[in-house]
């Protein structure tokens, strides 16, 4: 798309305002161009990122709450958007994007920041985002605000199969088990990982209908839990993978007794993997799914703001995923 200098001369984009769920459509449209703008830049001609299932986009954009905002332009198009979400100290940024005919203009760093003083206002005490590592100039461009690079985040993938157990699932459970559950997955978060707190993600992917939560016990004890997406990410393509968004455990060995229930799960879902985004600093957790089977299939850099980054849990193992 070529540039309006002269148009851009005499006016600015306004904003941030909420996204609304009747931004979908459009925000939908912008977000597949400009990603595949961004492959193309990379080198990667034959890529088309396709549009995401709309009811991802209400899942995005009801966790990110107050942070999910978007600029105008003077036409009342949407020119630019981030979202950014918090799980009470664990906060980061994702999808974000600058329509191609509003960049160069330092509207890339406006969005950015927003999103930074939103994070920071709701206590945020990790902020971060994840971009592809090969894209020199994305590093780059968040490095300038401030972001460090750290850890790869690995996308790996087990094949679907049946357990020898069936996974305890969160639906399954009556309206006061259910609030229970919910209570101790909390309580374990912020146990294995103070401050953090995924109820809201929890109680969403329910009342969507986007998945389901795991439970692993060991006697009347909640030891672990795992929050999964099966609906397709892909507006209009079969079910194909499992996403695994959320893992906590309070003893990391228990990852073994966890991987089978994910595989179980994904095969009664309809999804022929299950998909499990590991951090390239939990080295035993790296080796327990290679050693089950689990292939890497993707890897993204995790970036974080100075002085907000990320601690390795005490105890137990927390893995968390930054994209939607």
């Amino acid at each position: 798309m070529a540039m309006q200098p002269d148009t851009h001369a005499r006016s600015r984009l306004s904003g941030p305002f909420p996204i609304t769920e009747q931004d979908i459509g459009p925000l939908n449209v912008m977000f597949s161009e400009a990603f595949t703008d961004r492959y193309r830049r990379d080198g990667l001609v034959g890529v088309r990122v396709p549009p995401l299932n709309p009811v991802i986009w209400r899942y995005a954009i009801q966790n990110a709450a107050e942070g999910a905002m978007l600029w105008r332009d003077e036409r009342g198009g949407i020119a630019a958007f981030n979202l950014a979400h918090h799980s009470g100290h664990e906060g980061w940024m994702g999808p974000l994007a600058v329509r191609e005919d509003w960049q160069g203009l330092g509207y890339g760093k406006v969005i950015v920041r927003a999103a930074i003083d939103h994070l920071k206002t709701v206590g945020c005490r990790v902020i971060g985002l994840e971009t592809m590592p090969r894209t020199m100039d994305n590093i780059g461009f968040y490095a300038s605000i401030g972001f460090v690079p750290g850890r790869l985040t690995l996308t790996m993938t087990l094949e679907a199969s049946p357990s020898l157990r069936a996974p305890t699932l969160l639906s399954a459970l009556g309206a006061a088990e259910h609030e229970r559950a919910i209570a101790d997955c909390a309580a374990l978060a912020d146990r294995v990982q103070p401050g953090y707190d995924y109820t809201r993600e929890l109680r969403l992917t329910a009342a969507l209908g986007l998945g389901d939560t795991i439970l692993l016990h060991e006697g009347d004890r909640l030891a672990g839990f795992a929050l999964c997406h099966s609906t397709s990410l892909v507006e209009g393509r079969a079910r194909e993978e499992l996403r695994v968004l959320k893992v906590v455990l309070d003893d990391e060995s228990l990852l073994m007794d966890m991987l089978p229930l994910l595989a179980d799960y994904a095969r009664r879902s309809g999804a022929i993997r299950a998909a499990i985004r590991v951090q390239s600093e939990h080295t035993r957790t790296f080796r327990m799914l290679v050693e089950v089977g689990a292939r890497v299939r993707w890897t993204d850099l995790r970036m974080s703001l100075s002085d907000y980054e990320e601690r390795t849990p005490p105890a137990g193992l927390l893995v968390s995923n930054w994209e939607i």
